[in-house]
């Protein structure tokens, strides 16, 4: 599959970003996949409304709130992106619910989990690295045809 045939797919598909906290590796992604794939279909959960305004105002065409925009967002979505965290109950200093982390890891969607050594989860054989690296490497999955 051409490159191009690769962008008019992830373009077609729907991406789930989910994020905690102050959002600010969902607006990273939002804002580096929007530049990336201009008609992907973004929709952001946060698991409170400050992390969901930061990735809406970095381009994400849907965003909610809570526990149930992850749930039912994790049921839509074709790709879903976040930190480890998302899949791990009580995570992120407890914004994630065990709902939360259940919807995500039980969604058919394929997960691109971003290895984030806090909150006493550590990714062994993971080095720390900067967000922007993190974000980059999402990016450089989505260009590649395993994502589909």
């Amino acid at each position: 599959m051409q490159p191009k045939e690769r962008f008019v797919i992830i373009e077609s598909m729907k991406i789930l970003i989910v994020d905690a906290q102050g959002g600010g590796m969902g607006r990273q992604l939002v804002a580096s996949i929007r530049k990336e794939f201009p008609k992907a279909e973004i929709t952001a959960a946060g698991t409170n409304s400050i992390a969901t305004s930061n990735m809406l105002k970095a381009g994400a065409d849907h965003a909610a709130t809570g526990e149930n925009a992850v749930v039912v967002g994790s049921r839509k979505a074709d790709i879903i992106i976040g930190p480890v965290g998302i899949a791990i109950a009580d995570s992120m200093y407890g914004e994630i619910t065990p709902a939360m982390a259940a919807a995500v890891g039980q969604s058919d969607a394929k997960k691109l989990l971003i290895p984030m050594n806090q909150c006493n989860n550590v990714i062994v054989g993971v080095k720390n690295t900067s967000m922007s690296y993190m974000v980059e490497a999402v990016i450089e999955q989505l260009r590649n045809e395993e994502v589909i």
